[in-house]
């Protein structure tokens, strides 16, 4: 599953989100004990947006990002996109959020088009991460921004065994209880697992071209929020 490459991972990752579109959202609540919402609030204040700023959320999902810059800025244009169709349609609330169908590896944008680019929960599920990257610096504007949220390979504390077991049983036991699909949740895992390091994605995102580089570790040393600039 997380060991797909190419199109059969692309084909995979749109079935796997399709399938837990209705119930994603609760999922990530209780996957992180409501930690997913204190995460996105803290993105959204480090990405210092500003007024009349256009800014794109890239991999929206059920536009949860998105609704918290909404929320938190006012006077801004906010285009949520991503290729799961089904994840955008499993909420109603896209009020002021324009929304488009897009590939995170060939983007329908054309070049310098944003202020912002932004995703939460999204690098780590492109089947090519440099070329999503390099999309990512190719519709943004010269000084534009972009902030990665998502998930980072675990880092070794006193907490590794613990959480070792939460991703390997308890998650997937919960996808099997509340989604029926225990499969989709051992991907989700195993994708934490086997993404790269916070260290791996910045030198990722500096062979892409940006700058000013900065990232900070969050929950116990699995998720991470990258910062950069063009």
């Amino acid at each position: 599953m997380a060991y797909l490459n190419g199109s059969e991972r692309e084909k995979f990752v749109a079935k796997t989100f399709t399938e837990i579109a209705p119930k994603y959202v609760l999922m990530n609540h209780l996957m992180t004990g409501g930690m997913d919402i204190l995460l996105r609030k803290e993105t959204i204040r480090v990405t210092q947006i500003h007024q009349g700023e256009s800014v794109l959320d890239l991999g929206t999902g059920t536009g949860d990002l998105a609704r918290e810059a909404r929320n938190q800025h006012g006077n801004i244009r906010l285009t949520a996109a991503d290729f799961t169709l089904a994840m955008m349609t499993a909420t109603s609330d896209w009020a002021e959020i324009n929304r488009s169908a897009a590939d995170a590896l060939r983007l329908p944008f054309t070049d310098a088009s944003f202020d912002v680019v932004m995703s939460g929960y999204l690098v780590r599920n492109v089947s090519n991460l440099s070329a999503a990257l390099s999309e990512q610096f190719r519709v943004l504007k010269p000084g534009g921004r972009v902030i990665i949220l998502d998930t980072t390979r675990p880092r070794r504390n006193i907490f590794t065994p613990f959480i070792n077991l939460y991703f390997k049983r308890i998650i997937p036991l919960l996808g099997a209880l509340l989604n029926r699909n225990r499969k989709a949740y051992t991907y989700l895992t195993q994708s934490t697992e086997g993404f790269v390091t916070a260290e791996t994605l910045s030198e990722a995102m500096r062979q892409a071209g940006f700058s000013d580089i900065h990232f900070r570790i969050r929950m116990f040393g699995t998720m991470a929020i990258h910062t950069g600039r063009k």
